[in-house]
């Protein structure tokens, strides 16, 4: 069949192939540009970019004064004062206080940067091409250009005093993680040097809690005690059985090889600190035969008959040593604290 045979309605419309070959050359992906550039009424009237200026300059003052707000507050607020906060209702003053002006501080300086950049710096678009990640010359040359233009833009030089705020609530506002270190504890002074142990206070064996006698003791045994009067139900029970837990063993006098802990003993039951000289961990482990005690947590190894002294492992020094004696009524008490601060070497020099 020709050409000539074939239905007008059938043939291709010629405007409709020039078309169809206009989309096929026609670039998907075509670059939009960029819209015109709109200026901000800060770039054209100096006085709207002073009054953004003391917007921005406000804020870091407000950061600045939260921050000393923020220390007042954890310094002056009691621990247990609480007060009602709709909707929230009872809370702790000192919590609010600190959250709300550590809140305030952190909000400012955010929020006095982010209007600084978007009411006083260049929001000039530009684009630029992609580059290899190497760096040469030229293109390290063209960075420190545009960070030197970047910073004239800024105005940081000209706009004193957004400067000067800004360094100020920087400057302050690192205080409040200062104060915060003082959570880590208060001082502890001297009181580690002391336990509860006093003249005159009777071993309780910890197991029975009862006195103990020296008939209660045989020897190669190992017998943890605390002081009398103590009490598993006081508040501060673990911090004081922390310091006064005591190991007592009984050894054969003739064993004994220091002097002292020989003359600090009753008829060879000797009394040492339980907490170990390396961090404090409590001592349980016995051996007999060699009058050994063995820190779990590092190893660290006493000799409980020759003054408790260190034999092997990271402990600083030998085991604190209870003098002991036995009173009228038959049990054993302490004639004092110990001689020596109980724990890590460290408290030494405290």
């Amino acid at each position: 069949m020709s050409s000539q045979e074939i239905p007008e309605e059938n043939l291709p419309s010629t405007q409709g192939e020039a078309h169809a070959g206009a989309v096929a050359t026609a670039d998907p992906f075509a670059d939009p540009g960029l819209p015109p550039h709109e200026h901000r009424i800060q770039d054209i009237d100096e006085r709207a970019a002073n009054r953004s200026e003391r917007v921005v300059a406000m804020l870091f003052v407000l950061s600045m004064l939260a921050t000393v707000g923020f220390i007042a507050s954890y310094v002056t607020l009691p621990v247990d004062k609480n007060i009602y906060v709709f909707p929230i209702g009872h809370i702790s003053a000192l919590n609010f206080a600190l959250g709300l002006t550590l809140g305030v501080a952190l909000f400012c300086i955010g929020a006095g940067a982010v209007h600084w950049a978007r009411t006083l710096m260049s929001d000039v678009e530009v684009a630029d091409d992609r580059h290899p990640i190497e760096a040469s010359p030229e293109v390290k040359a063209k960075v420190m250009a545009d960070f030197r233009e970047g910073a004239k833009e800024s105005a940081l030089g000209r706009r004193k005093l957004i400067r000067n705020t800004m360094f100020g609530a920087l400057a302050l506002f690192p205080l409040s993680g200062v104060v915060l270190l003082r959570d880590l504890g208060p001082l502890p002074g001297t009181k580690l040097r002391k336990t509860a142990w006093s003249q005159g206070k009777m071993l309780i064996n910890q197991n029975t809690m009862q006195p103990l006698r020296p008939e209660d003791i045989q020897v190669g045994s190992l017998t943890f005690a605390m002081p009398e009067g103590m009490k598993e139900e006081d508040e501060d029970f673990q911090n004081e059985i922390a310091k006064a837990a005591l190991m007592i063993v009984r050894l054969r006098p003739e064993n004994i090889k220091d002097k002292r802990e020989l003359d600090w003993s009753h008829e060879g039951i000797v009394a040492f600190s339980k907490i170990c000289t390396h961090v404090g961990c409590p001592i349980s482990l016995y051996e007999q035969q060699t009058h050994h005690v063995l820190c779990p947590c590092h190893q660290s190894t006493f000799d409980l008959s020759d003054g408790g002294r260190v034999i092997f492992g990271p402990a600083g020094h030998a085991l604190p040593q209870l003098r002991i004696k036995v009173n009228d009524k038959g049990y054993l008490e302490a004639m004092g604290d110990f001689e020596e601060p109980v724990g890590p070497a460290y408290w030494e020099r405290g």
